[in-house]
């Protein structure tokens, strides 16, 4: 029998997994540099839109917010539908964001009122906005249709290895956005940058379009919301303990090293030839998300040579540990590189072993909704980190404190996370839970 040959406990060949699993990929790929291509020109963007401080903050956190809400609701529709037609819907929705703003930067710039604590709200400012909840919307769809695939495609033979294959995709496109959307706006203008974003997601989706095979689908279920959330948790307590580790390392990661870096750095007064605090923490944030999308890839093939692949999860738990115990103890610009490697490796040692184990673990007619709330625990990381972030260093606890507050929760995961997971016998690669 040849690689690429099909067996009916693996009804996809080799071969027509790589060219759906590469599909996927290229979706969260593209998508990821779409993101990151606007990331750099949207926080210059107050002052020639008419709009406040906080109204620049609410069009940063909108597309975050409107994923937050659509998680749960996305991963019911992709149960009763089947991941292809909203994956591809999602990645079109994506796309409409960046041509969004180029409208915005030529829409009058009418005040359209005044609201209490967000000061004056402009005619272009709104429609950033809005475009940034298409993104948020279209990027619940991608994301959860993407674990979906992946996860039907494969069996637990190969299902890291493409699910590692699939975040070191997602991991690796932001911080390449970042430097195209930097590069594109200096040399040409914001305009091209939006352009060249809107054009990647574009593209993301007609590949999808092309490629993506209709699978599963068809689960007889009730309609999910973020306030169900519970509901769906009680039946399925693994989730909510694969859930808080997302949640961790998003809240870690996303939340107080975005958040405090920068700020960390000026304290200290760490320099590196010509660079200072904004520009060390760019270059040591992109090592660490570099070291994330290698680990990932590797890590993903390796989880499926492992008996269990929850034992990847405590080498990784304790690596991000003591990459946060020596940013709180050694505050020198050797030991912040080793520290964002440290951490780095351990997420993309983590993330891909907990999404696999979610994989493992969850129906073909479960895996939107389960991963609705594998992304919504994700998500609420995401958005309390940077609230938490900047009062716990500044008023609270101060940076030593709040990065040893960081690796006590990190560590915590190894009892709340990896310890139950050893224990059940369903996590592992050759037994998969079924109904």
């Amino acid at each position: 029998m040849t690689d690429d040959a099909t067996t009916d406990d693996e009804p996809y060949s080799s071969g027509e997994i790589r060219t759906i699993a590469l599909a996927v990929i290229a979706g969260i790929f593209f998508g990821g540099v779409a993101t990151g291509v606007a990331f750099p020109t949207l926080p210059l963007l107050d002052e020639r839109l008419v709009i406040s401080a906080v109204m620049l903050s609410v069009i940063l956190s909108a597309n975050r917010i409107a994923r937050l809400f659509m998680n749960t609701p996305a991963g019911t529709i992709i149960d009763r539908v089947g991941a292809r037609t909203p994956m591809i819907a999602g990645l079109f929705t994506q796309a409409l964001a960046p041509f969004g703003y180029i409208v915005g930067l030529h829409t009058p710039s009418y005040i359209v009122g005044t609201i209490p604590w967000f000061g004056e709200v402009s005619l272009p400012g709104l429609v950033f906005v809005f475009s940034r909840l298409f993104w948020g919307i279209g990027s619940a769809f991608v994301f959860i249709g993407a674990f979906a695939t992946i996860t039907y495609v494969t069996t637990s033979s190969n299902r890291g290895r493409w699910v590692g294959y699939m975040r070191g995709g997602q991991s690796l496109g932001f911080p390449t956005g970042l430097v195209l959307g930097g590069v594109l706006t200096d040399v040409a203008s914001m305009q091209t940058a939006f352009f060249a974003a809107g054009g990647l997601a574009l593209t993301a989706g007609i590949v999808a379009t092309v490629v993506l095979p209709d699978v599963h689908g068809g689960a007889d279920t009730k309609s999910a919301k973020l306030r169900e959330l519970p509901a769906l948790l009680s039946g399925r307590p693994t989730v909510l303990i694969i859930g808080f580790g997302n949640f961790t390392v998003r809240f870690l990661w996303g939340g107080i090293i975005l958040s405090t870096l920068a700020r960390y750095a000026s304290v200290h007064e760490l320099e590196l030839n010509v660079l200072e605090a904004a520009g060390i923490s760019g270059v040591v944030m992109g090592v660490g998300v570099l070291t994330m999308g290698g680990t990932t890839i590797v890590t993903g093939r390796v989880s499926d040579m492992v008996s269990d692949r929850t034992l990847l999860t405590i080498p990784a738990f304790l690596s991000m540990t003591a990459g946060f115990l020596l940013i709180a103890y050694v505050p020198t610009i050797q030991a912040l590189f080793v520290a964002l490697v440290l951490i780095g490796a351990g997420m993309g040692a983590a993330a891909p072993a907990m999404l696999a184990i979610l994989g493992d673990l969850t129906p073909g007619d479960e895996l939107g909704r389960m991963g609705g709330v594998y992304n919504v625990l994700g998500d609420i990381g995401l958005s309390l980190g940077p609230l938490i972030a900047i009062p716990a260093v500044d008023i609270w606890f101060g940076y030593r404190l709040t990065y040893v507050l960081c690796a006590a929760l990190v560590c915590s995961c190894l009892l709340i996370v990896s310890l139950p997971l050893l224990r059940n016998p369903d996590v592992t690669t050759g037994t998969v839970k079924a109904d």
